[in-house]
């Protein structure tokens, strides 16, 4: 059994793309940004199928958000040049994931304000109608209609219409 050091690696030059990659796995990140355009190139020059090679790139580019867990896509994107970032299948998953979250939040939050403001009003109707249900007897009792509109703390023209409109 043999170790073998990444960052002690020497041998083609220029070194073939699969150690190029390794290397850049464990360089610091001071030097990173120095090796990332070289390594995309060398990317490009070296795959010729389209696909492969975007998949290449996307393994570097998650390299690179791995290397750098504490900067904003925005620092990245300036740190080491890379434009087609947007085009990625991680950007673009990461978008999808971003926008799903947002909606089922927004859903969960509708649901949650609909709850609420139906029980709210469920209440306050039942409360009303309870009151209604009051008026009769209170008149039975020989209250007057400013009488109940006080006792049940309703307007006096609630109280009048619903004894004229039950009157009838």
């Amino acid at each position: 059994m043999q170790r073998i050091y990444l960052d002690e690696i020497e041998g083609e030059s220029p070194p073939s793309l699969g150690i190029s990659i390794l290397q850049f796995i464990v360089i610091s990140t001071k030097k990173a940004p120095e090796q990332v355009q070289s390594l995309i190139d060398q990317t490009r020059q070296q795959i010729v199928d389209p696909n492969t090679q975007r998949n290449v790139i996307e393994l570097i580019e998650k390299i690179i958000i791995y290397k750098f867990p504490q900067k904003s896509r925005q620092e990245l994107e300036a740190m080491f040049n890379l434009t087609e970032w947007k085009q990625t299948k991680f950007y673009q998953e990461a978008k999808e994931e971003g926008k799903l979250e947002g909606k089922l939040e927004g859903k969960l939050e509708g649901k949650l304000e609909g709850k609420l403001e139906g029980k709210l009003e469920g209440k306050l109707e039942g409360k009303l109608e309870g009151k209604m249900e009051t008026i009769p007897l209170l008149v039975r009792l020989g209250l007057n209609e400013e009488q109940i509109a006080r006792e049940l703390n309703l307007k006096v023209e609630i109280v009048r219409q619903f004894i004229t409109n039950h009157n009838n």
